[in-house]
């Protein structure tokens, strides 16, 4: 795992790099950038090259635990560093309400004041790594010109280092992290001189001092008898792990806020049995002082049992890494989604270079995605494998039970039937995906060397695993849904439009983006003997049920044309229906009936939005067409119709409120723009007319309401 406890070194010491002159060349440059800007603390990630994976190979000011959900990221990772590497930019982030709104899954995890500043390490042809650097509070300005451009060149020249150490064969490892001086514990002269021992030993309230890792350097007798520890017991342990009524995430959460922030925090927690005390954090850049006192009442203090060092690690390792995986899993919509995340954010998280995700079909293995095998074939292959075969992946998503292989021939041993099926890694943990109690899947994360899985690793994974379960079975759920939704609109919606004597159509359809992606948007041309017909509606909703309701208005509206209804028949008889159906959806419609010969049209209107019809002068107008309420309101409602003259070169626009409506957006400006849009390019073909009309539309990331557009030409 990434995470180390705070009582484990940051980063391998030995190895460091030496480029030039034995030197450790990314301390040094860090420091140098760091005191430069006046930073409070930063780190230097390098980037792997198989896979592409940034590392954190020395970090300052602060401890490494803090940033332990980035320890290892991808480039495809929603953090600065990588958007910085990825984009070779810098990455300029100047509080924590901007965090919130452009890295959600970084605040969530730090949501403390600081401004953060990310640059790539990068010559012209290769990118070697990234930098960032923070600052506690909030800063009035952006980095100045004179900070980035010193910055820039600083990484510039990391770059170039980096570059002549590859050439050179030389390889670069990760250093120690620049954090304060060691702990002096039980030496006069930690405070300063005797005598300020001797006065902060008076005092009658509690004081102790931590270093970065929260560890105790000093503590006076009043905060040793208020917490019920004595002093030896404190010096050089964390606080919270020797007092265990303090191992709680919340106090913790104040004391890396006072890191973060370099502002005073403060709390006040319960003392078993029913003694509250106030904590005071006092931080500066090597550290925190701390004040103890009483918070409310006065009980005689009881004596508290020490825990030794080591026995409770800290959480905040565990705790963040929770819960940037539990953000981003919540972002997860389809079961590619989830594949692709575990691929960027947990097996790089754990040291995994392959994956595999599989689920169960009628009684088979279904491969749902894979990442890192060089060859597909090694993976695909099991597609459509029983459950009852003898191999790891069918036994474990059949028994819910975890299989770790720490090697080939371990795996080879215990399942003979994968002799000859080698896949290229050389460790496996499969772990099993189970959901409600039900295993919906396996999740496989291959090693490309041998690897030992300790207790406490097989314990992280497995618990990593029940979250991915949640994720895969809601993803599973999903696309489902969306098969079949979409299934269900292709047949519903017309897959061409007739070709008609006298008139020219096109049509488009685009699904909201959210939901499913279906929506009950939908059109018809209908070949009705002299006299076609052509229909745009709009169901309320985005989901199968308005999909189906939409199935049944089409059919409805091409029932009663063949019968021979006029118009205002038509419409009033599909209103009648809904209202027998007992649906709490209503419709919006527009139904026009064309007669070519004579250059005229009838329309009746439902609700829906005015149609506009470009002149074959060019001009466009906004046709006031009579109408009635939606359908499936009023049983008794009347749908007048309304003719209009429709010449040769004559062009109808039809389209449902999602082409013309937006939140924040006018009606009014959004229809006249449409109009313009239409007038400037009305003389294209319709096909490309069409595209032309809904390109803005159709480039959207999001897109609230589906949209249909129909385009009518009269020819001569």
């Amino acid at each position: 795992m990434v995470g180390v406890a705070d009582d484990q070194p940051s980063a391998p010491a030995p190895d460091t790099a030496t480029v030039s002159g034995g030197h450790p060349v990314l301390s040094l440059a860090l420091a140098a950038m760091m005191e430069d800007v006046h930073a409070h603390s930063g780190a230097v990630y390098l980037l792997g090259a198989d896979p592409p994976v940034l590392e954190m190979a020395v970090m300052a000011g602060l401890p490494r635990a803090f940033a332990a959900p980035w320890e290892r990221v991808t480039l495809h990772a929603p953090v600065p560093v990588a958007d910085a590497v990825r984009e070779r930019r810098t990455v300029w982030v100047g509080d924590e309400e901007e965090m919130a709104r452009r890295y959600p899954r970084v605040a969530v995890v730090l949501p403390y004041p600081f401004a953060l500043v990310a640059l790539p390490v990068a010559t012209e042809s290769t990118a070697y790594g990234a930098v960032f650097l923070t600052w506690p509070g909030a800063r009035a300005t952006e980095l100045s010109e004179r900070e980035l451009r010193r910055l820039t060149a600083a990484c510039e020249r990391l770059a170039v280092r980096l570059e002549r150490a590859a050439a050179a064969s030389v390889p670069v490892h990760p250093e120690p992290d620049l954090l304060a001086a060691p702990v002096v514990g039980g030496a006069p002269g930690t405070l300063g001189s005797l005598e300020a021992v001797r006065m902060v030993g008076r005092l009658p309230y509690g004081l102790c001092s931590l270093d970065l890792h929260g560890r105790v350097g000093f503590a006076n007798p009043a905060a040793a008898e208020l917490m019920g520890v004595p002093v030896a017991e404190l010096i050089g342990t964390h606080l919270w792990t020797s007092v265990p009524w303090l191992n709680d995430p919340v106090y913790e959460d104040r004391y890396r806020a006072a890191l973060f922030s370099q502002h005073a925090t403060s709390f006040v927690a319960l003392r078993p049995p029913g003694d509250w005390l106030s904590f005071r954090l006092y931080p500066t850049r090597t550290g925190l002082s701390v004040r103890i006192s009483r918070a409310r009442g006065v009980s005689r203090p009881g004596s508290a049992g020490a825990v030794p060092d080591g026995a409770a690690p800290p959480r905040l390792v565990t705790i963040s890494q929770v819960v940037s995986l539990t953000g981003a899993l919540s972002e997860a919509v389809g079961v590619r989604d989830v594949v692709q995340l575990i691929a960027d954010e947990i097996a790089p998280t754990v040291g995994s270079q392959g994956l595999v995700v599989l689920g169960s079909r009628a009684g088979r293995l279904h491969v749902l995605g894979h990442r890192g095998y060089p060859d597909p074939r090694a993976v695909e292959r099991f597609d459509g494998t029983p459950l009852t075969e003898a191999i790891p992946g069918a036994q474990v998503l059949r028994t819910g039970v975890p299989a770790f292989f720490e090697s080939w021939e371990q795996l080879e041993r215990l399942y003979p039937a994968r002799r000859g099926t080698h896949d290229g890694f050389a460790a496996w943990a499969f772990l099993p995906l189970i959901a409600s109690g039900r295993p919906v899947g396996t999740c496989v994360l291959a090693y490309s060397r041998p690897h030992s899985f300790t207790t406490e690793e097989r314990a992280i994974l497995t618990s990593l695993a029940g979250l991915v379960a949640q994720a895969l079975d809601r993803a599973l759920v999903y696309d489902a849904k969306y098969r079949l939704a979409h299934g269900l609109q292709d047949a519903l919606l017309p897959h061409s439009l007739p070709l008609l004597p006298g008139v020219e159509a096109a049509a488009r359809y685009l699904p909201a983006t959210r939901g499913m992606d279906i929506g009950g948007d939908f059109y018809d041309l209908v070949p009705a003997g002299g006299a076609p017909v052509a229909v745009i509606g709009d169901v309320q909703g985005h989901n199968v049920t308005a999909a189906g309701l939409m199935g049944q208005v089409r059919t409805a509206v091409r029932a009663y044309t063949a019968v021979g209804q006029a118009p205002e028949e038509v419409v009033r008889s599909t209103n009648r229906l809904l209202i027998d159906l007992g649906t709490e959806l209503f419709v919006s419609c527009l139904y026009l009936r064309l007669d070519a010969a004579r250059g005229r049209a009838t329309l009746a209107r439902a609700g829906h939005p005015p149609p506009l019809l470009r002149r074959p002068d060019g001009r466009v107008e906004v046709l006031d067409v009579a109408g009635g309420p939606l359908l499936g309101i009023d049983p008794s409602a009347a749908y007048p119709c309304t003719e209009i003259d429709l010449a040769p070169g004559s062009l109808l626009a039809l389209y449902t409120d999602g082409l013309v409506e937006s939140p924040g957006a006018d009606f009014e400006d959004a229809l006249a723009d449409l109009g313009h849009r239409l007038a400037d390019a009305g003389d294209l073909p319709l096909d490309a007319l069409a595209d032309r009309l809904v390109r803005d539309e159709a480039g959207a990331e999001e897109r609230p309401d589906d949209i249909a557009l129909m385009l009518l030409r009269a020819k001569g």
